[in-house]
């Protein structure tokens, strides 16, 4: 968040040129100058340039009262706590919010520097007020802080300046403050609306500021309610903004602020990609409607070449009815206004979607629109309008009707949706969403403890999308299928006994086969699967988005897919069984003596064992060494533990297994029929799965056999794929990423010792800049004293 422009008496200062500005003149191809000066004024959070504000030149303005006002609003309305050395060049801010952190920087770089605060008073540094290079601190007593809210989308502060004058500052949206301005003034409340408009056309975000004169009368009558109010017990914030109203009104408007949030990095990129996978994207956003329509155009979530439809408020019928003032009138003309527009939209877009170009489709609709489209007699429509759009950009809209838009998808589309933000406005919409996602940053962590996933940037939403949460999907399929194939395969070649002992109730397995054939020789290689089956790597997982639309289509876990799997179990248990008995009609162990029921069981049981662990490596699309101990170490356990089994005497019940293993292993049919069964059973899975992959293959399958002779490394990166659009940035992180690097031995730091990575970058030609630690570590070791020489 940085402080870039602002409207002060219907002035526009502020000559740069927005990172929007830019994008949108790349877009259509026209060209700029920036008007930057050479020793523009520059620190984090303010990113203002022009003369005529700084250094005092304001006084020389045509309106500089209204200058300082608008300084002091920035300088006193606010909640913001000063930490360290009291120099404009060393104190620090905490704030409530980035935004809010940047308008007291402003205010401090326009020569109001606010640098203490206590729990009554705030104290400015102001300069040049009087006179140019004089310097004077003010103690401004303040009186009432009404704190902002989503509802109530602006913050207030009564202050008592040391000459007794009362003052009331507020700001926030130009919503809520142009509908409690004072009459009269037109042409500034026009000029400043068209500098909004010009302001959010550029993506920034927008605040007014306005101020009122308090009489001592008027505002002890008032603060005495706000005591009552802030004392209740029952709906204290209700009745507080209530007692707010009647302050809030008659207010003179100074200006309007416009801040710069500037987008992470590689956030079109991701949208773009997150687009390609078939993952629609809406904005919920409290931005004005140019902002959140230049963002998304600079986010590449819209395009020139999509069909928008746009259902505003701001037209020319509803401003001059909010300037009559009639509410009942506003609202019934708003509700047939949303109506009609939705069906118009509605109806155009079937027909869109019936012609032959079908072109993509993109809905933006502002907050007291939407109000009235969430109305239960017009949802459905929007509902099905949305649905038939590419991109939704909901602009305007308290965090309230974010949760409400993500609720009306969720519950009435019945679709999976996943929310993301990083502030406490987005709380709510995060809640309701299926799946939550906050982003860490400097919004707070409230978005954060809210959710489900919780990354650094929103480019890493690729990556937890496209690659972990289709891999997650695939292991799950596969995890849950296998799970039903093996039992049912199992529990069948028991129910086809039945039919031999006329449904008598007589065991096929030992009890102790039956307990621990889910519990330890076939559970461990399930887990691995789990765990590390991967269908591509994660390079290709982002530069083939398509394949995440297979988890969308659910391709893996239809109804399809489990009967298949039910009719493989069936035809194997049926081989398993049958191949074992007919076997062993005519099998005679070392002695001569015919093969009994434990011996048949227990034959039949490893046959079991052997063929679902093998059946577990051919379903696997990367088989590593932990595979390979998984599926050997739980057919080794099924013999080490018959084994122990069979070579004691066991109590009645089981008497009937000793020394079966034993028996069996001494005679040929034991091998025989270990090695015939389990490739007739698996044959018929083996032909499926050729026929299948030949003829009907997955997307996966299709760019496996693509990059079938690539090496899979996890290092790969864009260079090494064939990516020939790698921007000269990445190129470089790339190459820096490659070099070899040693751990400082000296600082204790645990990071790479850019020492090192210096001198490997210079072999490499990499350029790569000296960083904090590595200077301190040479610095430590100048001043460390040499030990003494031994003689």
């Amino acid at each position: 968040m940085e402080f870039f422009k602002c409207s002060i008496g219907g002035e526009v200062y502020g000559t740069g040129v927005s990172e929007i500005e830019i994008k949108i003149a790349q877009r259509t191809g026209a060209k700029f100058e920036s008007q930057k000066q050479p020793h523009a004024a520059r620190e984090k959070g303010f990113n203002f340039d022009d003369g005529r504000l700084m250094q005092g030149a304001w006084r020389n303005e045509p309106n500089p009262e209204s200058c300082k006002e608008f300084f002091r609003c920035l300088a006193i309305c606010h909640t913001v706590l000063p930490e360290g050395e009291e120099s404009p060049e060393k104190i620090r801010y905490q704030a409530a919010s980035p935004d809010e952190s940047a308008l007291v920087i402003a205010a401090k770089n326009f020569g109001f520097f606010f640098y203490k605060r206590s729990p009554t008073t705030i104290y400015v540094r102001e300069s040049h007020v009087e006179k140019m290079g004089k310097v004077q601190d003010i103690a401004y007593e303040i009186l009432n802080v009404l704190e902002f809210n989503s509802t109530r989308k602006r913050q207030s502060v009564v202050c008592r300046y040391p000459d007794g004058r009362l003052v009331l500052y507020c700001k926030g949206a130009d919503t809520v403050i142009y509908e409690r301005l004072a009459d009269g003034d037109g042409d500034l409340r026009r000029i400043s609306r068209e500098h909004l408009e010009q302001f959010g056309a550029s993506g920034l975000r927008t605040l007014c500021l306005a101020y009122r004169n308090l009489s001592p009368d008027e505002y002890e009558n008032w603060n005495e309610k706000y005591v009552q109010a802030k004392s209740s017990l029952r709906d204290r914030e209700k009745k507080l903004d209530e007692v707010a109203e009647l302050i809030e009104k008659n207010l003179i408007l100074i200006g309007c602020t416009a801040i710069e949030d500037k987008l992470q990095e590689g956030v079109p990129q991701c949208i773009e990609t997150l687009s390609r996978a078939g993952i629609k994207i809406w904005v919920l956003t409290g931005d004005k409607m140019e902002t959140a329509i230049n963002i998304a155009y600079a986010c590449k979530l819209i395009s020139n070449s999509m069909k928008q439809f746009i259902i505003s408020s701001e037209t020319d019928d509803i401003r001059e009815i909010e300037e009559r003032g009639d509410q009942v009138e506003l609202a019934r003309f708003m509700k047939e206004l949303v109506k009609n527009e939705l069906k118009r939209c509605n109806e155009e877009a079937q027909q869109y979607l019936l012609s032959e170009s079908r072109p993509k489709l993109a809905l933006v609709i502002d907050g007291k629109c939407l109000m009235y489209a969430l109305d239960p007699s017009l949802r459905v429509i929007l509902l099905n309008l949305s649905l038939n759009c590419s991109a939704v950009v909901c602009c305007r809209v308290s965090p309230l009707q974010k949760a409400q838009v993500t609720s009306l998808v969720k519950k009435g589309a019945n679709r999976i949706t996943l929310s993301i933000g990083d502030g406490a406005n987005d709380v709510s919409m995060i809640q309701a969403a299926h799946v939550g996602v906050g982003i860490s940053g400097q919004e707070g962590m409230q978005a954060v403890m809210a959710s489900d996933f919780s990354i650094a940037q929103f480019r890493f939403l690729t990556e937890l999308l496209l690659v972990h949460g289709r891999w997650s999907y695939h292991r799950i399929c596969k995890v849950v299928t296998y799970f039903f194939y093996k039992n049912l395969m199992f529990t069948l070649t028991q129910f086809w006994f039945t039919f031999e002992t006329g449904f008598s109730g007589q065991r096929f397995y030992d009890d102790w086969f039956q307990s621990l054939y889910n519990v330890i020789f076939t559970a461990l290689p399930v887990i691995i699967i789990g765990l590390f089956d991967k269908d591509v790597n994660a390079t290709l997982s982002k530069k083939y988005p398509e394949l995440y639309k297979e988890g969308i289509r659910n391709a893996f876990f239809k109804w399809r897919v489990v009967a298949t799997w039910a009719f493989f179990a069936v035809y194997q248990s049926l081989v398993l069984y049958y191949f074992v008995v007919a076997s062993s009609n005519r099998a005679m162990n070392s002695a001569g003596k015919m093969f009994g029921l434990w011996d048949v069981s227990t034959m039949a049981f490893t046959s079991v064992v052997v063929t679902v662990n093998i059946r577990l490596l051919m379903m696997c699309n990367t088989i590593t060494r932990w595979h390979h101990i998984s599926v050997g170490g739980s057919i080794l356990a099924w013999f080490t533990f018959v084994f122990i089994y069979s070579g004691f005497v066991l109590p009645k019940e089981q008497e009937n297994i000793y020394f079966v293993i034993y028996v069996l292993m001494s005679t040929f049919y034991f091998y025989f029929t270990l090695l015939l069964v389990p490739v007739a059973a698996l044959f018929v899975d083996f032909i499926y799965l050729g026929v299948q992959r030949w003829f009907f293959p997955y997307d996966y399958q299709i760019v496996q056999e693509i990059h079938r002779h690539e090496v899979d490394n996890n290092r790969i990166g864009l260079l090494e794929i064939g990516n020939n659009d790698v921007s000269p940035d990445d190129a470089r992180r790339y190459a820096i990423m490659q070099l070899p690097g040693q751990k400082s031995k000296h600082t204790g730091f645990a990071f790479d010792s850019p020492g090192y990575e210096s001198f490997f970058a210079s072999q490499a030609g990499v350029y790569v800049p000296q960083k904090a630690w590595d200077v301190a570590r040479r610095a430590s070791m100048r001043n460390r004293p040499k030990p003494p020489r031994k003689n």
